[in-house]
């Protein structure tokens, strides 16, 4: 039978969840080390909402993603702790997705800071 929902509870898990990637991903606490500088610096960039937003949004993109990844790779290796060819594809694809969100925030920060240099 399936707990009650209780909002608390469930959050406490999610803070959980963020202690266990700080603890075991050492990925997770290098995006960490470079996004909360990158967030701090965007509040002092002279640029409206919306282009605020962005910067923001793929770099929290960035942590979903890592966390997805976590679960993704966590899960695997409980179903099948040897070698397996599907198990690597499965690491690799949620991997693969990281990587594109790296891309994606770099592509976006750079086009936000380059029209900003541009306007000066």
């Amino acid at each position: 039978m399936k707990p009650k929902y209780h909002f608390f509870a469930n959050a406490r898990f999610a803070f959980e969840g963020v202690l266990a990637m700080l603890k075991r991903e050492t990925a997770f606490r290098i995006e960490l080390a470079i996004i909360l500088p990158a967030m701090i610096i965007s509040f002092f960039l002279p640029i409206d909402l919306i282009a605020h937003l962005f910067l923001l949004a793929v770099l929290f993109l960035i942590l979903i993603l890592e966390a997805v990844n976590s679960s993704i790779e966590a899960c695997v290796d409980l179903i099948t702790p040897n070698f397996a060819p599907l198990a690597k594809i499965a690491k690799d694809c949620a991997s693969a997705a990281v990587l594109f969100s790296v891309i994606l925030a770099l592509l976006v920060w750079g086009v936000i800071l380059f029209s900003m240099w541009d306007r000066v």
